[in-house]
């Protein structure tokens, strides 16, 4: 995926589906966070493009990095003035956990898909049985389908609700 937004749709219908169990703000960090390691690479020449992060091993530790700032942020939310900014205080930390892990499996699973250059399962095995499994066309289009359904979920409970939509 081009840097992160395609992924964004699938966790956005997660969210609209699930708005009490997922949170979508953690979904996205943790897309990001991984997509962080391809652009140091990218920017340095290095290769794979699609390293450590890429696979379930460092999806899981980004999964728990999610979990571990949030109890810190909450943390110091209570001594300082933290900015309540995408309405993350409210969020408990089953919610940003399966957010976190839904995005970061997620996105292994999808650039697996999309890149050759990923072992999602190292260090256990040097493989990529994903890899252009089905047309890249059709993945983009599924995502950005997702997106869309989410966005209709979501202004649909928005007006069933009168403006109420949760987190």
């Amino acid at each position: 995926m081009p840097f992160t937004p395609f992924h964004f749709g699938p966790g956005a219908l997660l969210h609209a589906v699930a708005p009490r169990q997922v949170s979508f703000l953690s979904f996205c960090a943790a897309n990001v966070l991984i997509d962080l390691e391809s652009l140091y690479n990218l920017v340095h020449d290095r290769h794979p493009v699609h390293a450590f992060l890429h696979t379930y091993v460092g999806a899981t530790i980004v999964i728990v990095a999610m979990a571990v700032v949030f109890l810190l942020a909450r943390a110091l939310a209570r001594r300082a003035r933290l900015q309540h900014l995408w309405r993350w205080r409210p969020l408990g930390l089953r919610q940003v956990f399966l957010g976190a892990a839904l995005g970061a499996y997620s996105h292994v699973v999808l650039d697996s898909v999309m890149h050759g250059d990923i072992e999602p399962l190292q260090p256990f095995a040097a493989s990529n049985a994903l890899w252009s499994a089905i047309p890249l066309s059709a993945l983009h289009m599924a995502c950005l389908a997702s997106g869309l359904v989410a966005l209709m979920v979501m202004a649909t409970r928005w007006f069933v609700m009168g403006g109420d939509d949760e987190g």
